[in-house]
């Protein structure tokens, strides 16, 4: 009998720990009311509450988006909407509670903040419950809270910018967001000042059946410099739990953003989060993405360049088993003249998980002389898995230089064949083969911060007899 393999999903025993389900307060349901509450319990001011309120009003009006997975399994209007944890906003690490601290030990988050990280954020369902930052950096001007706090500190400059980038009314979750945002980041990097180690927010997700809407703001100004590290993963559960957080960057004048993202949500998790930049003249991001959970994700991180000679680079890889569809992908709008884009972006999937990458180039009128490249490859480990690629161009300049290159294919029996001859077992042969498809990408991601990195990039083969 020939001895077949099989690729084993991602090892989630380090993630699937579940602490018991405490909390201080949470709400039920979604109305005027519940937003009023979540309000109230912040000391939020005027202008927050009626702008949550008004977010609400558009979340009623708007459908589900009609494209993409299927998001029936979700019942929104089911989802606990805010959770607060039994503990405050801890400035020391001692302080935070020792079944929350535990978790985050677990995920090496407090090893990474002593040996490579400029400040740390750890968000326990819908709070933060430790922030903390490098004194050096402080002295330096640059601002790293939570964005809870930061919205009554710093209330001029959060409302300058708080949802200016993706307004509620973008689409129904982006809507929901705004009524119920809880937690997330603000940073502020004044203008030349370079962050050279990185900050880094971990969203840990607990509470079964609920929504976790942190909220992410970070202003880079004149040439400064930053590398911000997200991760986030969750218990699996037998109910549905939804991530619907949001993303705004802005990127001024000849500044440099790198968002790096780790996602590895639990197969419960419905994961449609919202990401989006805006970049002035000569400044740069660059997406670095890996999707490893959740059974349904949508995520289409965006660039709008803006000033002449911006940029936006993405790197992203996704890893779709059994019952997964990750939908992700880009979207960049050529805004301005002598722009520049590169997308490259990889997928794996196996045991009949469906990956697919969703992606809009649009060059507007008066963006010439763009460059653009776009390349997409995808590996299916098995005749179950399904991989699909859906680019859009929308080119409305002639002076551009445009290329798109796709590849979807399975691992070739020939080159088993080869790698065998060499003496090279066949499991040894297929994950030699996985790991260098994924390698380019997998070097780009924040690997060292902690061990979650490796345990997601590296898959296991097994031996089945059959």
């Amino acid at each position: 009998m020939r001895k077949k393999t099989q690729v084993a999903d991602v090892n989630r025993s380090l993630y699937d720990i579940k602490d018991k389900f405490e909390y201080s307060f949470k709400t039920d349901g979604l109305n005027e009311d519940v937003i009023r509450e979540i309000s109230a319990q912040k000391n939020e001011p005027d202008w927050m509450l009626e702008f949550r309120l008004k977010s609400l009003g558009i979340y009623h009006k708007l459908d589900v988006p009609p494209w993409g997975p299927d998001i029936s399994g979700l019942d929104i209007d089911n989802i606990i909407t805010y959770v607060k944890p039994k503990t405050d906003l801890n400035v020391t690490w001692d302080d935070v509670p020792e079944d929350i601290k535990n978790t985050f030990v677990r995920l090496g988050i407090p090893q990474a903040e002593h040996k490579y990280l400029a400040g740390v954020g750890a968000q326990y369902d819908s709070e933060v419950v430790y922030h903390s930052v490098q004194e050096n950096f402080r002295k330096q001007g640059v601002i790293y809270l939570d964005m809870d706090t930061a919205v009554k500190e710093y209330e001029d400059l959060v409302r300058k910018h708080f949802m200016k980038c993706v307004p509620p009314s973008d689409h129904k979750f982006a809507a929901l967001h705004g009524a119920v945002w809880s937690g997330g980041s603000f940073v502020y990097v004044p203008a030349g000042i370079k962050v050279e180690i990185p900050l880094q927010s971990y969203f840990r997700s607990n509470a079964p059946g609920a929504g976790q809407f942190e909220h992410t703001l970070i202003i880079v100004e004149e040439g400064a410099s930053l590398h911000f590290i997200e991760g986030c993963s969750a218990p699996k559960y037998s109910v549905n739990n939804l991530h619907a957080g949001c993303v705004e960057l802005y990127v001024k004048e000849g500044a440099f953003l790198r968002y790096s993202t780790i996602e590895n949500w639990s197969k419960n998790m419905y994961n449609l989060n919202t990401k989006r930049a805006i970049v002035e003249k000569n400044g740069t991001i660059e997406w670095i993405s890996g999707s490893f959970g959740s059974k349904v994700s949508m995520l289409y991180p965006m660039s709008i360049l803006k000033g002449e000679g911006a940029r936006s680079d993405y790197t992203g890889i996704t890893f779709a088993g059994e019952d997964q569809v990750l939908d992700t992908g880009t979207k960049v709008v050529h805004a301005a003249p002598y722009t520049t884009s590169n997308i490259n972006a990889k997928s794996i999937s196996k045991s009949g998980g469906v990956s697919v990458y969703r992606g809009v180039v649009r060059v507007l009128p008066n963006a010439h002389h763009v460059k653009s490249s776009i390349s997409c490859e995808s590996l299916m480990l098995d005749s179950d898995s399904r991989s699909d690629t859906i680019p859009v161009l929308d080119i409305n300049n002639d002076e551009v230089d445009i290329g798109h290159e796709a590849k979807i294919g399975r691992i070739s029996d020939e080159v088993i064949f080869y790698l065998m001859s060499r003496g090279i077992s066949e499991e040894e042969a297929r994950a030699m083969i996985v790991r260098g498809f994924a390698e380019p990408i997998a070097k780009e991601l924040p690997l060292e911060y902690a061990v979650e990195m490796n345990n997601l990039i590296r898959l296991e083969l097994e031996g089945t007899i059959g």
